[in-house]
């Protein structure tokens, strides 16, 4: 029989070196660059990835237009409330007003009945309180 007779290290470096490029080479050879349908497959995604950008920057716009108009909803509502507020406030202050000068009346006509009554009082019995 025969020795096995190891390779050396070169031999190895340059075997394993051969086989890598025979790999790169069938790599590039399958390359989806070498098609000629790979320019047009890549134009299509192009063309449906800008659309949909497009629709994504619809869908944004629409969701702040969206969004200012409920802001501007918001606050037209929140003045409504707050004007509401006003007005009860504004009611509530003339109520007030009403209910002093009401009551400042009722007591200026018990004061002229209190004095209407101590006056007819001072005239009917002038001796009475004398002794």
């Amino acid at each position: 029989m025969r020795e096995f007779k190891e390779p050396s290290l070169e031999e190895r470096r340059s075997t394993s070196a051969k086989a890598k490029q025979a790999q790169l080479e069938a790599a590039r050879a399958k390359a989806p660059a070498n098609d000629p349908k790979f320019a047009e497959r890549k134009a299509a995604r192009r063309a449906v990835s800008e659309a949909a950008e497009l629709r994504a920057l619809d869908r944004k716009a629409q969701r702040l237009a969206k969004e200012k108009a409920q802001a501007e909803e918001e606050l037209a509502r929140a003045k409504a409330v707050e004007a509401a507020q006003q007005a009860r406030e504004a009611e509530i202050a003339q109520a007030a007003v009403r209910k002093a000068k009401t009551d400042m009346e009722r007591k200026t006509e018990r004061d002229a009945r209190y004095a209407a009554r101590k006056a007819r009082n001072k005239k009917s019995s002038p001796g009475r309180n004398r002794a």
